[in-house]
This record gives C-alpha cells, sequence and structure tokens, in this order.
C-alpha cells in the first residue's frame, strides 16, 4: 500500500527537486564547455554537438514508455532506478578518454535516466501534495529547472576556466549522493499494473515517432527541407501510435498512453503552454546568451552575470506567484505574466545595438523573466486540475513530453529566426548605405559571409563607417525580429491561458 503522506513536509519536495536541478543544468553547462571537452578528448567541436544531441533525442524516446513503467514499477522505484543511472552516466562522463566514452555515458546512459526520472518527479510531487501546496510544489520544479538553465552557463563557465569541465559532472555526482542518501523521505507509491500491462508495439512506434519528431527539429539550421520532412514524417508516425492506442483500449487492453486523457481541456492548454514557454524561454536564452557573448565579447562566466536580470525577476515570480492563489485565480495570474512577459519582450526589441551595455538591457531581462516565471509557477497545476489520481502518471508524461520538445524546439526554431532577421538586416542595411548593390545577389552574400565571419566586434567597429553602420543595423534588426517573435510566441500562450477552467484553490 502506499504510504501515508505527511504534506507538511517540504523535504520530499527538496529531494526530488535536486534531480530536476542537475537533469537541467547538465545540457546548460555542457554548452559553455564544448571547446574544452573538445581539445581536452581530441575530438571536434561537432561531434560535442552531436552528443549534446542525442542526449535530447534518447530521453524523448523513452519518456512515453518511461511514464508507464511508473504504473508498473513504481513511481518511487522507478525515479530511484534513474537517479542510480545518472549517477553512473555522470560518473562515466567525468573520466572520459574519448568521445565515444562520453557519449555512452552522458548521451545514452544519462539520457534513458533521464527519461526515468521526469516523468516520476512531477507524479510523485502530484501524488504527495495537494491544493495550495501542491501548486507551490509544482511550481518550485519548475523554479529548479529555470535556475539551473540560467545559471548553468555560469557554474559551466566558473568551473571549465579554474578547474576543468570533468569537476562539473562531479558536482552533479555529489547531488546524486544526496537524493540516494535521502531517499527513505520519498513517499512510496503502489504500482497499479503488472508488466503483462506493459505495451511494447506502442512503446516502439512512440519511439520512433518522437525521435524523428526532435531529429528533425534539431537538425533545422542544416537543412530545413530535410528537417521539415523528417518533422513530417515523425508527426505521420505518432498519428499512428495514437490510432494504435485507441484500437488497444477499444480491445480491453492497458495502452501505452490514456488518449482519451486529451479530452481534459486544462491538460491540452496546460501541455501546450508548457511547451511553447521552455521553447520561449530557451530560445531567448540563446539569443541573448549569443548577443553578449559575440557582440559584448563576454566570456562564460560575465554571461551568466549579464543575465542575472533575467534569472532573477524568473526566481522572484516563480516564488512569489503560487502564494497569491486565493486573492487571483490561475488563470488571472498567468495572463498577467503573459502581458508583462510581451513588454520585456518589446522593450528588448529596441535595445539590442553595437553600443549596447548590459544596463540598458536590465529593464526588458527582469520583465521578461518575471512574465515567465509566472507561467512557469502554475502551468503544470493547471494541467493536471482535474486529473484522477490513477491518471496522474499518464498525465505527466504528456506533460513532460510538452517540456522536452520545447526545450529542443527553443534552440533550433529561434536560430531559424536568427538567421532569418540577420538575412533582413543586410537587405535593409544595404538598401541604407550601398543603395547602388540592392540588387546584386553576390554582394549581400559577401556582406552576410563577412558578418558571419567576425570573431569580435571590435574588429567590426574599426572599419570605415558604412560598416560600422551596416554591422549595427544587422544586429538591431535580426534581435528585434527575434524578440518581436517571441513576443507573438508569448501571445498564443495568453489566448491559451484564456481557456483554462479555473478551480478555487483551497490554503493549506
Amino acid at each position: 500500500m502506499n504510504e501515508k503522506v505527511n504534506e507538511n513536509s517540504w523535504i520530499p519536495l527538496m529531494v526530488v527537486a535536486c534531480a530536476t536541478f542537475i537533469i537541467a543544468v547538465d545540457t546548460s553547462f555542457m554548452n559553455v564547455s564544448i571547446s574544452q571537452i573538445s581539445a581536452n578528448l581530441n575530438t571536434d567541436v561537432s561531434t560535442i554537438q552531436m552528443i549534446v544531441s542525442f542526449y535530447t533525442l534518447i530521453t524523448a524516446a523513452l519518456i512515453l514508455l518511461s511514464t508507464k513503467l511508473q504504473d508498473i514499477v513504481g513511481k518511487k522505484k522507478l525515479f530511484l532506478i534513474g537517479v542510480v543511472l545518472f549517477g553512473i552516466g555522470t560518473f562515466i562522463a567525468a573520466i572520459s578518454l574519448s568521445d565515444t566514452m562520453l557519449f555512452v555515458g552522458w548521451s545514452v546512459i544519462e539520457g534513458v535516466a533521464g527519461a526515468l526520472m521526469v516523468p516520476a518527479i512531477v507524479s510523485i510531487i502530484s501524488g504527495t501534495y495537494s491544493g495550495k501546496k501542491r501548486t507551490i510544489a509544482l511550481a518550485t520544479l519548475g523554479i529548479m529547472g529555470a535556475v539551473a538553465n540560467a545559471f548553468g552557463p555560469l557554474l559551466g563557465g566558473v568551473i571549465t576556466t579554474f578547474l576543468s569541465w570533468r569537476f562539473a559532472f562531479a558536482f552533479e555526482l555529489i547531488i546524486i549522493f544526496f537524493i540516494l542518501g535521502m531517499q527513505n523521505k520519498i513517499p512510496n507509491f503502489k504500482p497499479t499494473e503488472s508488466k503483462n500491462d506493459l505495451d511494447i508495439i506502442g512503446a516502439v512506434i512512440s519511439s520512433i515517432g518522437l525521435v524523428l519528431l526532435v531529429f528533425g527539429i534539431l537538425t533545422l539550421s542544416k537543412d530545413i527541407n530535410i528537417s521539415v520532412a523528417v518533422m513530417i514524417l515523425g508527426l505521420i508516425v505518432l498519428a499512428i501510435f495514437i490510432w494504435y492506442e485507441l484500437k488497444r483500449k477499444r480491445a480491453g487492453k492497458v495502452p501505452l498512453l490514456d488518449v482519451d486523457l486529451f479530452k481534459d481541456k486544462n491538460l491540452r492548454v496546460g501541455a501546450s503552454i508548457k511547451l511553447l514557454y521552455n521553447l520561449t524561454l530557451k530560445g531567448g536564452l540563446f539569443v541573448i546568451f549569443l548577443f553578449f557573448q559575440t557582440v559584448l565579447q563576454l566570456n562564460a562566466f560575465d554571461t551568466g552575470l549579464a543575465s542575472l536580470p533575467l534569472t532573477t525577476g524568473l526566481l522572484i515570480f516563480s516564488l512569489t506567484t503560487p502564494r497569491l492563489i486565493g486573492k487571483l485565480n490561475h488563470k488571472t495570474l498567468m495572463a498577467i505574466g503573459c502581458i508583462i512577459s510581451i513588454v520585456g519582450c518589446l522593450i528588448l526589441s529596441y535595445q539590442f545595438r553595437l553600443n549596447t551595455t548590459m544596463l540598458d538591457l536590465i529593464p526588458g531581462q527582469f520583465l521578461f523573466g518575471a512574465g515567465i516565471g509566472f507561467v512557469m509557477a502554475l502551468t503544470v497545476d493547471v494541467a493536471l486540475f482535474d486529473i484522477p489520481a490513477e491518471s496522474q502518471n499518464n498525465a505527466s508524461g504528456i506533460v513532460s513530453t510538452g517540456e522536452t520538445l520545447g526545450s529542443s524546439m527553443g534552440t533550433a526554431i529561434i536560430g531559424i529566426i536568427l538567421i532569418l532577421g540577420v538575412m533582413g538586416g543586410i537587405n535593409t542595411a544595404v538598401d541604407t548605405y550601398a543603395p547602388e548593390h540592392s540588387g546584386d545577389e553576390q554582394f549581400h552574400q559577401d556582406v552576410y559571409d563577412y558578418f558571419q565571419k567576425v570573431g569580435n566586434i571590435d574588429d567590426v567597429k574599426a572599419q570605415d563607417s558604412i560598416i560600422v553602420n551596416t554591422a549595427d543595423i544587422i544586429i538591431q534588426n535580426a534581435m528585434a525580429f527575434v524578440m518581436q517573435v517571441l513576443a507573438i510566441i508569448i501571445g498564443v500562450i495568453l489566448i491559451l491561458t484564456l481557456r483554462i477552467k479555473d478551480k478555487n484553490v483551497k490554503k493549506q
């Protein structure tokens, strides 16, 4: 039987939130350590980037299977298996002597571990707490993930610069040991199904569909035509998966995914919002970090410091928002957050120039992060409002899949939008400062190639005024375009928010 849960203790939350933190920080610190890792392992940057991509692919492929395994194995047991596997993968990654060893430890073993842990984390929390305490607990998970994503580059920069990237994995191992040492504080939940209920065919079909979809997303910047074709193929396979699951349920068998859960409006809306805000946050951090590192020429450590206004806004309002429940409902608070974040994006759209300072970007970053904090704090709670206890595991898998897809889409899609913005900026700059070349495609390509090759913005500033003005307009247009697109995406989240079926959450 399930243990009697003490809702007054926040220790279970603290333990599983640590797992959320290391899963999120794992990828973000890797992104600033790629150069040193490739040098140490005698490989190239593209190979390390491929390893990072495969981590996402493997996690996405197994997340629905992991969701069902909670019902068969038990959510706590599956979570702890994931933690142990993550520790093994982290250890192998830390002592890697080659890119193959890193691939096995980080991409394969940690990727599998992440898939086992992520849905279990959500379902453990939703099964441990209720009412306002559940709202606060689920918000805390979001906060830990966001803070890890934001501070990961800072942490990775410090460790990589002053020690070695290997110590970053060692840092994660310390947290793993803490989680295992505190495992008795996590309540036990009785399995509800047997291994005979496992839908192997559904697991294979869903894994293939998710791999194709995520692979298409991750390769968007390389060949958009092939990527779109792969994504469409992935969606077709997922449609076949849905059909198969419906057929299996009609036959009286247990499906891998209970498709009937999608009839719940809040689950549909909540999962969609989680996908979109992860896309927005990942994409926003990507372009802002890129600006700091390529235009302002900040290192990884200083980039983390420069992004503090965004992460501070995110942290403050993620923590504050759940405590406002009772005074305002979920829908109202999330809508307020969307409006604040849109204002932040619009302010930022005017701020990116060659002579921009970190101080110029503080207001826009803070508002952008604060608004996302409102949404992040309440989305999972909204998605699980009306889901019965026996379906919580399945619902957590749907929400986690949305999170995984959103995180995968963020950098890839916003990267494409940034490239389109650069191209538009080149057209405007040439029309303004070199009108005689307006129709010269080769001249446009030369300007684009030059802009791509600039390693230090001081090299641009040292050129004549035409080059400086051209570069300034390119940066303005590209970054403004990205921030406007992000504002539109948040506008879509706002519309979705208005579709939420709200309910009162009693103070506990």
